[in-house]
Parts: C-alpha cells; sequence; structure tokens
C-alpha cells in the first residue's frame, strides 16, 4: 500500500510537467507577440514623445535668443532714437538761430536800402548853381558889401514934421552873383500914417541897392539863390 502510494506521488509531477500543447505554444507565442509590439509602440511613441520635447526645448531655446536679441535691438534703437533726439533738438536750435539770423539780416538790409535810397534821394536832390533855396546851416548866408552906403530916403511931410523912427525890414531876392532881384517889405513901421507907407517905400527902395556876396554851400563852391531879410534902423 505504501508502495503504491508513493507511485501515485512520483506520477502526478510527471503529469504536471508534461510538455505543452502547439495551440498553447502557439497562443502563448500570441501574446509574445503582442506584448512585443505594444513595447515597440510604447517605445516609438516615447521616441516621438522625445523628440517633440527636443523641437519644442529647440524651439524655446530659439525663441529666447530671437528675445534677447529684440531686447538688444530695442535698447539699441532706444540709445539710438535718445542720441538723435538730443542732435534732432541741436539742429532745431540751430536752425532756429539761422532763422533768426537770416531775418536780423533781412531787416538789416531793409534799413540800410532805405537810408541808402534816401542818401542817393538827398544826392540828387542837392541844388545846383543858382537855385532857389532856404537859408540853413547847411548853407552860408549872403553878406551885404554896401549896406553903409544903401540909405533910404525919406520924405519930408512939412517943415514942422519929424523923421520916421524904428526899424523897418525887407525881405530881398539874392541871385548868385549877389544882386538884388526882387524886394518887399515884410516888417514896417507901427501905424497906417503917409510917413510910415513912404518910409516903409523908400526903405524897399534902398534895399534894390545893396550889392552880396551871394550865399554859398559850406565848401563856397556853389552859389546860390535866396530870399533873405535886410533891416533898416531909421533915426
Amino acid at each position: 500500500m505504501r508502495i503504491a502510494l508513493a507511485l501515485l506521488l512520483l506520477a502526478l509531477p510527471l503529469a504536471a510537467a508534461k510538455k505543452p500543447t502547439a495551440a498553447q505554444l502557439e497562443s502563448q507565442v500570441r501574446r509574445l507577440t503582442e506584448e512585443r509590439d505594444n513595447l515597440k509602440q510604447r517605445l516609438a511613441a516615447t521616441e516621438d514623445l522625445q523628440q517633440e520635447l527636443a523641437g519644442v526645448k529647440k524651439a524655446r531655446d530659439l525663441m529666447q535668443s530671437e528675445a534677447e536679441t529684440a531686447r538688444k535691438e530695442t535698447d539699441q534703437l532706444r540709445a539710438t532714437l535718445k542720441e538723435n533726439q538730443g542732435g534732432g533738438d541741436a539742429i532745431l536750435n540751430e536752425l532756429q538761430a539761422a532763422k533768426q539770423a537770416a531775418a536780423e539780416a533781412k531787416a538789416e538790409a531793409g534799413r540800410l536800402k532805405v537810408e541808402n535810397e534816401a542818401l542817393q534821394h538827398k544826392v540828387s536832390a542837392l541844388p545846383g548853381e543858382g537855385d532857389l533855396v532856404p537859408l540853413g546851416e547847411d548853407l552860408q548866408p549872403a553878406k551885404a558889401i554896401n549896406l553903409n552906403r544903401a540909405t533910404p530916403r525919406l520924405k519930408s511931410s512939412g517943415l514942422l514934421s519929424t523923421r520916421p523912427k524904428g526899424v523897418v525890414v525887407v525881405n530881398v531876392l539874392i541871385n548868385e552873383k549877389g544882386d538884388v532881384v526882387a524886394a518887399r517889405l515884410i516888417q514896417g513901421l507901427p501905424g497906417d500914417s503917409l510917413d510910415a507907407k513912404e518910409a516903409g517905400e523908400a526903405c524897399v527902395e534902398a534895399a534894390k541897392h545893396i550889392v552880396f556876396d551871394p550865399a554859398s554851400s559850406k565848401d563856397g563852391k556853389t552859389r546860390f539863390k535866396v530870399w533873405q531879410g535886410v533891416g533898416f534902423y531909421l533915426d
């Protein structure tokens, strides 16, 4: 009995160690193949993911490099703009100064033009020899040469009448030769008496016979015709 039991116990492991069938092997092969394929797919997916990660990292690094380059260019552009702004202000100031200088030069040119025209007009308006001119500081007045000999001839209205007294002023027109060409009374004796009237007429007639050194320019080169007053003192 014990021997039979021992043989039975030995037969069980042998039965368990019995070789698998072909179907079992094929099934095991399919399963292993599927597992292999799954592993390959997972590995390929992992490789794709790693490649994507590498691409993302590369793109990130490129973007960071581009951002750094853009930052440097921005800083350089800001510095250039700041420098150009300073230069632009200087140029603007110079332009404004040039415009102001040009305006001042234009105004000065206008003033000089007006002054030059006035001088030319003055030069062209200078009187010539024998022209009638008014007496002024730029002229030498005529000087009477024979005033003492040109005395008025007064008439006496009667034996008891007295000679008229006072100052008579006659305006005479003296030409460039010193001759009196016209005379007129500008101040007679006071009153409306006949003696006063005759005294005025006598002075006008006497003034016509005065000889003058004619009026002339300051340098004496040009002689002019002038109206000039002559006074007679009657006593």
